[in-house]
């Protein structure tokens, strides 16, 4: 099967720090995933003064501070994205960002990169959606909040701005942080691929990774997943996102499962083919039988090892003349 396209979500999760934006790419790094995604956004385009967090935000940030100042904080400039960009390039892992706003679609678009990452608040935002289709890029769409519809939707807004259905991986997700077990309906993962005749996968807000297996096991061919370094640091998403060890433990966990997806064909393993002959029956003498001598169901055993006639030609063996002496336990 194809492999496992593995996103280590770091977003917010440096909190302004390049020092610790670095950290994270390094933790991404020796997980083993396949791309490191930060967040893009002007926090003037993407929130008004008076916007309210989210429960969760006001639970692991001060609740004093408005939604605008929260995020704030958490811009990176131009130059900060060269230099992660640059860094991501050294450590031979692909630096991703999502934009949330025009002039960082832009940004991100003048920085070359090849692949752009639709937030789930996005996906009603069709000039938005108008502007990333243009583009022609590969798309990860995800689906947090939506309904089926919603997703016909913004395929359809980036399918006749010029993206192919082909270069759009749409992933399940569930905005809530942490998301409840209860809330997480994986099935629904399958019914976008499904319905769309579409890449899919699965963006993560649960506690743990044993969903992000189950998603691979579903099929997914995109896991992506928060982490940081703490999960005590202060910062809105630090709570519900991994640390390196547990993202390490996922990467590793979802190559396994990738390898023990194998084919849809059924056959004897490489490995197991030896077991054969051990594990599998003959036809053998259940007792001393001479030569000229009917081979009767009375005559006849079946044991191991399997390297002789096999039980299945059972019918076929028994009424015919035995061709020479046969000690007890000796195969026909």
């Amino acid at each position: 099967m194809k492999k496992v396209f593995i996103i280590a979500e770091a977003g917010v999760n440096h909190n302004g720090s390049i020092e610790l934006a670095k950290k994270l790419i390094d933790a991404a790094v020796e997980a083993g995933a396949d791309a490191v995604k930060f967040q893009t956004f002007k926090a003037e385009k993407l929130v008004s003064k008076n916007a309210q967090k989210a429960e969760y935000q006001k639970q692991t940030t001060d609740k004093a501070e408005s939604q605008f100042d929260m995020i704030k904080k958490l811009e990176l400039d131009e130059a900060t994205h060269h230099e992660l960009m640059s860094y991501c390039k050294s450590k031979n892992i692909i630096f991703l960002s999502t934009p949330f706003d025009h002039d960082s679609i832009e940004l991100l678009n003048a920085l070359g990169l090849e692949i752009f990452k639709v937030p789930s608040g996005e996906i009603t935002n069709l000039p938005y959606l108008r502007h990333i289709g243009k583009l022609n890029k590969k798309v990860i769409l995800s689906t947090g909040m939506a309904d089926i519809g919603e997703i016909e939707d913004a395929l359809d807004v980036l399918e006749e701005a010029g993206t192919k259905k082909e270069n759009v991986t749409v992933l399940h997700a569930n905005t809530m942080y942490p998301t409840p077990m209860k809330d997480v309906n994986l099935n629904a993962m399958v019914t976008i691929g499904n319905t769309f005749d579409v890449s899919y996968g699965y963006s993560d807000h649960t506690l743990g990774i044993e969903v992000d297996i189950a998603a691979v096991a579903l099929g997914a061919s995109c896991i992506e997943k928060h982490f940081t370094l703490d999960k005590t640091m202060e910062g809105p998403d630090h709570k519900a996102s991994l640390e390196p060890k547990e993202l390490k433990e996922m990467v590793k966990a979802i190559r396994n499962i990738e390898l023990a997806l194998g084919s849809t064909v059924k056959k004897p393993s490489k490995s197991e083919m030896p077991n054969m002959q051990v594990a599998r029956k003959s036809i053998v003498a259940a007792c001393g039988i001479k030569k000229g001598e009917e081979l009767s169901e009375d005559k006849l055993a079946v044991k191991r090892p399997g390297n002789g006639i096999s039980p299945m030609r059972w019918d076929e063996i028994i009424g015919t003349v035995a061709q020479k002496d046969y000690q007890e336990d000796e195969m026909i």
